[in-house]
């Protein structure tokens, strides 16, 4: 599917991922307002942090003891001819070089990979 928005496809991820009982990702929006004596306030994780940010939650193997943990995840959604910011690029790579799991999603299947998670079993998918 070729969306036309990334809010449309914001939205198909959100749907599609809100069920998983081993993800959870929260709507993350990034920006400044002034309050009433017109001082900024700023709200969102970060400049540049993806449009959804979460965690996935993983068992770990018996060497580390078989505990459940949760690995950070954030998605960028972009639309088929959006781009990253150099912010939101370094974000994304940040998160991967520690551990978690970040990307640009252009469909719901690109969340997928970005998760490492298959809804059906396998990697083969269109």
């Amino acid at each position: 599917m070729t969306y036309k928005s990334e809010a449309e496809l914001l939205a198909d991820i959100r749907i599609e991922l809100g069920t998983r009982d081993d993800v959870r990702l929260f709507r993350n929006s990034v920006g400044m307002l002034k309050d009433k004596q017109g001082r900024a306030v700023f709200y969102g994780l970060c400049k540049g942090s993806s449009d959804l940010i979460g965690w996935r939650s993983l068992v770990v193997t018996p060497d580390m003891v078989g505990k459940r943990i949760a690995q950070f995840v954030a998605i960028e959604t972009k639309a088929q001819r959006g781009v990253m910011s150099a912010r939101q690029t370094r974000f994304v790579e940040t998160v991967n070089e520690h551990g978690g799991r970040a990307g640009r999603a252009r469909s719901i299947w690109d969340a997928y990979d970005i998760l490492d998670i298959y809804p059906f079993g396998g990697e083969d998918h269109e």
